[in-house]
Parts: C-alpha cells; structure tokens; sequence
C-alpha cells in the first residue's frame, strides 16, 4: 500500500454500526484493504470475522434496539475517540439497518418498534453523543438509508419510513452544520446482495435481482462521494434512474406502481 493512499484519508477514528455483516463488513474490508492505520469501532451484536490483525479495530457487542445497550456502548465508544492521541478527524458511519416485510395491520407492533429503534433512535443517540467531539476535531456523519426514502412502501411501511427520515434529516443537519467542521452524507442503495433481506422476510425477485449491487459496490460508491464532499448519493445507475423518475410522478401513482412491486417479494410465496 502506497503511503499516498494513507496520507489522503483525512480521518483518524471511524465509528460503524453494523460491521460484522453486509455493507458494513465491506466498509471494513475497504478501510483494511485502503486505510489500515485508521482506528475503526464497530458496533454490532456479532463480532466481524476475516480480518487480518492489522486492521486496528475495536468490536464493542451492541444490542442497537435496546436503549440501556446503546447507552452503555456509547460511553465506550467516547473512551475510544478520546484515546486517540492524534485527536483527528472522525468519520461516523451510522450503517446497521433493520426491516420486516408485511401489511402493518397484520404485524406486531413491537417488531416495528424494533425497526424503528435500530434505524432511527441508535443513529439519533449516536450521532447526538458523538456531535461535539466531530464539532472540536471535524469530520462527516455518513448515514445509510435507501431508495425507498424516495417514494411510499406498501408492505415495508415503516422500513421506508424510517429511510424517509433519515434522507430529510440530514438535509437538515447538513445545513445546521454548514459553519462548522462537520458534514452530513446520506447514501441511499437499492437491493443490494446482503442477508437484510432474507432477515426482513423477504426474497428478491424479477427486476430487482437483475439490478441488485453486492455490498463492496455500494461502498465503493460511498466512499468515492465522502472523497467529493457530497451531501448525498444514490448508488447504482438503475436505483439513480428511478428515484428521478418516481420524483416527477403523482405520489397516488408511485404508491401503486411500488405496492405492486413491493406485494410480489414475500419469502415464503410461492
């Protein structure tokens, strides 16, 4: 590895929820394979698995949908930002993500209260305890949502909602924060081959499999936009394609047409 690679990456501690699977494992593997001196936390229930001892990370067992379990972590993870004696820049990456696919009338409400917990009040906590440390030393807050930010989700209904907020939020944030040393990037993927999906009840099937991304792809995209200071990116060409198309239709319109997509992806259908 090139001493050039090294010195371009202008953060010294990165933060990740969700690293021992999909999207953030591939995280893992880029800084591993790009930026092996970065100090990585990650927060997840399981302890990521394949790296090489010279990837500097901490793994700290988090259970995301439970409060008093984020607190605690949380606390841990301010210990680690402060042992960092170069007091750098700090990259947040709020990736762990959590769906459950069915008509909400027919649900349990505590598995969407899961939903909600995991996608939107861990990234909340996070990113609230974390704020004055990015403020003091600079850095980016990266916030995995989706495409279904860009249009209602019959059947994933608060799955995408959760995704909705997160795309709105950080528009918001970004411009709260646009005088300090802080900026807020939202990458917002489409089907990509991860277990997420298998978890929520889910199969994809048709179109979507043709355009699936595997994990490394949409981190490729990521970073690339981190490097050029974006605000926000939709990764993959077809997923860039739709969310303009669904923006220009009547929201009635774009309900039906992503219901009707959406109603075909149930695991167990035959």
């Amino acid at each position: 590895m090139s001493a050039a690679k090294t010195d371009s990456f202008p953060y010294t501690s990165i933060v990740l929820t969700g690293g021992s699977s999909g999207i953030g494992k591939s995280f893992l593997k880029h800084m591993e394979n790009q930026y092996p001196n970065v100090r990585i936390c990650n927060l997840s229930r399981r302890s990521p698995e394949g790296f090489s001892a010279q990837l500097k990370l901490r793994h700290i067992t988090t259970d995301l949908s439970d409060s008093t379990s984020r607190q605690a972590s949380i606390a841990k993870v301010l210990d680690f930002l402060l042992s960092d004696e170069s007091a750098g820049s700090i990259l947040l990456i709020n990736n762990a993500g959590l769906g459950s696919y069915g008509e909400f009338h027919k649900s349990n409400a505590a598995k969407q209260r899961e939903v909600i917990e995991v996608n939107l009040n861990a990234v909340i906590d996070l990113t609230s305890a974390l704020l004055p440390l990015l403020e003091e030393r600079g850095g980016v807050v990266m916030n995995i949502a989706s495409v279904t930010a860009f249009q209602p989700t019959p059947y994933i209904a608060t799955y995408g909602a959760t995704k909705a907020f997160l795309l709105q939020w950080g528009y918001s944030l970004g411009h709260e924060l646009k005088d300090t040393g802080v900026r807020i990037l939202t990458v917002c993927p489409g089907s990509t081959d991860t277990a997420f999906h298998s978890r929520a009840g889910m199969a994809i099937r048709g179109p979507l499999s043709r355009f699936a991304q595997t994990p490394d792809q949409v981190v490729k995209e990521a970073m690339q936009a981190l490097a050029s200071g974006k605000s926000h990116v939709v990764t993959g060409w077809s997923n860039k394609i739709m969310t303009k198309f669904s923006t220009f239709l009547p929201s009635g319109l774009v309900t039906r047409m992503s219901g009707s997509v959406l109603s075909h992806l149930r695991a167990d259908r035959s």
